[in-house]
């Protein structure tokens, strides 16, 4: 297979449009007072650039040239889907921006840190460790891990306004010592060979067009007998490409958070292999029988709330919840405080949702396909 070729970077046109379209959003609060700062003709662009993938394109007639397409922009693709999610994502989540398991009785932000610390435990993080998170959203696990760890931590970014999201958090925290927040591909790094002590990532590299890709990259970048550790979206191998409500729910998930080409475990497999690592651990920890499934949040089950304080996070995301919130930023633009195409937005990411359940039930999909591997010392 020919490898996918890869987007030429321009850093000065990304930080353009991001300061055209954000302007000084970075500094609001987040979630609905950061997307009513928006500037209303750059967000249109962001909306017919990402969708363009999208629109008119039903799984029954999706192409591999389609699928081609999307993975031939993947860098625009994704930079562009931050930009119309992230205040989302802040309202409706929090700052870390992945999904977690639950133990019986936790409540939902205990089992998002449980998860990064689960992950940096696996990995051998330690003080003074030099780590890179790859993908590194606003900053969330960054801080987190740092916190749990003493390392510092570089977090690579494509996304301007999460970089500078991520930095006004680390700044607020104290921790702008330990942690730093660099724009770049994650296709082709610009640090040197052997840079790092440890690589993670966390729902973050199956926005790349090739997972060898990106896992080669990360391979030069770790030093000799380092780890990489990470938390892969995967489809699982009862995935069949051929059976369309099969594809409607890869294709749903794919659209709703802004993903090129997803695969199944085995392709993750082979790829972190033939990247050059020696593959010390994987399991799917979907498949772990805790009390609560990891999805529970999005199915907006309160009957599996841990904690009485997840409430209102629960509420969001219910189907009654994501409905009430698409018709307030529906409101919001008719009246032009929110930007157009911020109800589209929402739409798409709560078809996502719907497949991402979906995904889980049928044992079609994993957010959290675990792999720990190590750099060869030669």
């Amino acid at each position: 297979m020919a490898p996918a070729k890869l987007e030429t970077e321009d850093h000065s046109r990304d930080a353009a449009f991001n300061k055209a379209m954000h302007k000084d959003s970075s500094d609001a609060q987040g979630g609905f007072r950061a997307l009513m700062k928006k500037d209303k003709v750059a967000q249109k662009a962001a909306v017919d650039e990402y969708f363009k993938h999208w629109d008119d394109k039903a799984a029954k007639d999706e192409t591999l040239e389609d699928r081609d397409a999307r993975k031939a922009e993947y860098a625009t693709l994704t930079r562009h889907y931050y930009n119309l999610v992230t205040d989302l994502y802040e309202y409706g989540w929090g700052q870390s921006f992945h999904f977690c398991r639950f133990a019986y009785g936790e409540n939902f932000y205990q089992a998002i840190a449980r998860h990064e610390h689960y992950l940096s435990a696996k990995i051998g993080i330690k003080d003074g460790d030099r780590v890179l998170d790859v993908g590194c959203g606003v900053g969330g696990p960054a801080r987190e891990i740092a916190k749990f760890s003493g390392a510092h931590i570089t977090g690579l970014n494509n996304n301007d306004y999460q970089i500078e999201r991520a930095t006004k958090y680390a700044a607020k925290e104290g921790m702008s010592d330990q942690l730093a927040f660099v724009k770049g591909d994650f296709m082709q790094m610009s640090f040197p060979e052997a840079s790092f002590d440890c690589v993670y990532a966390i729902e973050a590299t199956v926005h790349a067009p090739s997972l060898e890709g990106v896992y080669s990259q990360i391979f030069r970048v770790l030093k000799p007998g380092g780890v990489f550790g990470v938390y892969e979206w995967l489809m699982t191998d009862n995935y069949d490409n051929t059976n369309e409500h099969h594809r409607e729910i890869r294709l749903g998930i794919e659209q709703g958070d802004g993903i090129s080409n997803m695969v199944r475990i085995s392709e993750g497999i082979a790829a972190i292999k033939a990247a050059g690592f020696e593959l010390e651990l994987h399991e799917d920890l979907a498949k772990r029988p805790d009390a609560t499934p990891w999805y529970y949040p999005i199915a907006g089950d309160f009957k599996m709330m841990g904690s009485a304080w997840d409430v209102l996070t629960i509420a969001r995301m219910t189907k009654w919840g994501r409905g009430l919130t698409n018709k307030f930023v529906g409101a919001l633009e008719m009246v032009g405080l929110a930007p157009g195409g911020t109800q589209k937005t929402a739409t798409s990411m709560a078809l996502a949702a719907d497949c991402l359940v979906a995904g889980a039930r049928e044992d079609l999909f994993t957010p959290m396909y675990l792999m720990v591997a190590r750099k060869p010392l030669k």
